[in-house]
């Protein structure tokens, strides 16, 4: 399992309308994205949700590398190259990825939360407990799911997760979830990756 995200900033009086318009006319063009587990939509707007930014940031967890590098090389990710730049591609591999009990819920937010893995530490640990987080928090009253990756280029934790309700018990940033594409969602592989 890959984890990756990249972030588009925009500045404070951006009309998201705009974003929502383009996630409503090309959200659906992922749906059956060889590779791809799920893919969020994802929006922080300014003031919103305790959010100092205007941002439009998705989320993917993705199956397969082919399916990832056909959709940042085989021509997808260049419309989004060619109307905002082409941003810095986050990318971590995964620890570990847990069903929530509102699995079958619609996604209404995203929480995120990264954190650096300190130096001197004993990295089985620390992945283990990463991983076992991410079935903590999938665990909990209206989890959609959860995941847990690592960025070791950079030694960063992300903790991902979704939500039916507005209020999620997880601590990070919190997103608002547009759109979800989810064509092998049901492949992503449960419980310790490694």
């Amino acid at each position: 399992m890959h984890a990756m995200q990249y972030e588009l900033s925009l500045p404070a009086d951006y009309d998201m309308d705009i974003i929502r318009a383009r996630v409503s006319r090309i959200g659906h063009l992922l749906d059956d994205w060889g590779g791809l587990g799920f893919k969020t939509y994802l929006m922080r707007e300014r003031g919103v949700d305790g959010s100092p930014v205007n941002q439009y940031a998705p989320f993917y967890l993705w199956n397969t590398a082919q399916g990832m590098n056909a959709f940042l090389w085989g021509g997808a990710f260049q419309g989004l190259v060619n109307d905002f730049g082409r941003p810095v591609v986050q990318h971590w591999t995964g620890l570990g990825y847990e069903e929530g009990g509102a699995a079958g819920s619609p996604a209404k937010v995203a929480v995120r939360r990264r954190q650096p893995v300190p130096e001197g530490v004993e990295l089985s640990e620390v992945m283990g407990e990463a991983g076992r987080e991410a079935g903590r928090l999938a665990a909990l009253d209206g989890a959609v799911c959860a995941a847990a990756a690592v960025d070791p280029r950079h030694w960063e934790l992300v903790h991902f997760s979704l939500w039916d309700h507005d209020s999620p018990k997880a601590s990070g940033e919190v997103f608002r979830v547009l759109h979800m594409s989810a064509p092998e969602r049901d492949r992503l592989p449960r419980g310790r990756q490694w």
